[in-house]
């Protein structure tokens, strides 16, 4: 791997902690992802699923982690199934983990070839009256594909009929929405390689570049940072592309006097950092572009400030309602009939702002959370105000990720990537004078 791991003892408490919440006399079954095919031979690069990543640290295919805390044999209480390496495979591919290595980095002590699984589950499930099935329960889900969890589910409730099941998802989303240290460093690090790739495209930004040579500026920071890239597509929207708020094309020209909206982020070691800037192409704002944005950061900088232990993610996002109509009307795009007009299912503010505020952070760039459980210490948030005028032609967008405290003001895990409009244009223009 490129990353360096976490500890085994993160994943030890994880899995005490996931195992404390099952029922007793059950046991769960976690899978990693298939290797997804494009045509012929190609595949699309494997990505470990995260809740097996979380509970294990195993970043292979084909890998199956049992959990079973009432078991008869104390060894069965936690075992890790994998992919049988040999020779061969280590000449093609190169050598998978071994017993010895999944013992060190998961701190599971028994580990079986996959060619055992059918074998010992049939045992184990004699043992058992629960299976707990990973299903996949996020709120903004939307999977056609038939996945290895879904696989299992459907042999295991044929092949065991009579066994009551459970689900795995609302114990991860709880656990998994609250970081341990160790997971904060790790995403501290994705926003750091991060802040090399928006400081190398301060230096290269200029009127007739195209998106994708912004996109291939910013991989290059990620690569060269063991990361293995961005930790999702990126958006590299200059002028009126900004508007679009999943565009991803990156095929356009950067005009002089235009914005360009980047939204990209690195990733390291699975976790997810997630960043928006918004820069000028020709290295200057005009006064309108400065006026919005502005205003944008202002919402942003006081919508950071609502991200405490105790908020609930309705009542946030009103509150951050408020903010951006005070200052849409300030800026002339909203008026006060506006405002009569409006219904609670349809703000006047969402014409120019349509999107949510903020949301989970972690081994998933949407990551897991529960929105109806108030905010608690130590989760992370994204806060991503924008406002975006196609009449005018441009979008403003800026992001930044932050970890909820105890008390006062969340930390800022980007707080060392420029934002202010004036250290921007500085950064800028020196580079290009130097």
């Amino acid at each position: 791997m490129k990353y360096e791991p976490l500890s085994n003892s993160f994943y030890r408490k994880t899995r005490k902690a996931f195992v404390n919440n099952m029922k007793s006399n059950s046991l769960a079954i976690l899978n990693s992802n298939d290797i997804y095919p494009i045509s012929a031979d190609s595949v699309l690069p494997f990505e470990q699923h995260r809740d097996i990543f979380y509970l294990s640290g195993i970043d292979q295919e084909e890998s199956i982690l049992v959990l079973f805390p009432d078991a008869f044999n104390p060894k069965h209480k936690e075992i890790l199934f994998l992919k049988k390496t040999d020779s061969i495979i280590a000449v093609w591919e190169g050598a998978k983990l071994s017993k010895d290595r999944a013992k060190e980095l998961s701190g599971i002590e028994t580990v079986y070839w996959l060619d055992n699984f059918k074998t010992i589950f049939q045992e184990l499930s004699t043992q058992c009256d629960t299976f707990y099935f990973n299903t996949n329960e996020h709120y903004r889900q939307a999977v056609e594909t038939e996945t290895r969890e879904d696989r299992f589910i459907k042999w295991c409730k044929k092949e065991y009929p009579a066994h009551n099941v459970a689900k795995s998802n609302p114990i991860l989303q709880q656990l998994r929405a609250v970081k341990d240290e160790e997971e904060i460093k790790q995403l501290q690090k994705a926003c750091d390689i991060t802040e090399k790739g928006i400081r190398r495209i301060l230096s290269f930004l200029k009127p007739g570049v195209w998106e994708y040579e912004i996109e291939a500026e910013l991989v290059h920071e990620c690569l060269t940072n063991r990361s293995k890239g961005f930790a999702y597509k990126p958006i590299i929207a200059s002028g009126a592309n900004a508007n679009i708020l999943h565009y991803t094309l990156n095929n356009q020209q950067c005009k002089a006097g235009d914005l360009v909206l980047i939204d990209v982020a690195a990733e390291y070691g699975n976790y997810s950092a997630d960043l928006t800037r918004t820069l000028p192409i020709s290295g200057t704002y005009n006064k309108r572009q400065k006026e919005v944005y502005n205003a944008v950061l202002r919402v942003k900088n006081e919508a950071t400030k609502l991200l405490v232990p105790g908020t609930l993610w309705n009542d946030f996002h009103i509150e951050v309602g408020k903010l951006m109509t005070s200052e849409l009307l300030d800026l002339g795009l909203l008026d006060k009939a506006d405002i009569q007009n409006e219904t609670l299912e349809k703000p006047a503010y969402k014409k120019y702002f349509m999107h949510g505020t903020a949301h989970h952070l972690g081994l998933n760039t949407h990551d897991y959370g529960l929105l109806h459980l108030p905010m608690e210490a130590n989760m992370v948030f994204t806060v991503e105000p924008g406002i975006y005028i196609p009449e005018e032609g441009f979008g403003i967008r800026l992001e930044d990720d932050v970890v909820i405290q105890k008390s006062g003001d969340p930390i800022n895990l980007m707080s060392n990537i420029p934002i202010n409009l004036e250290e921007i244009e500085d950064l800028m223009n020196k580079e290009k004078t130097t």
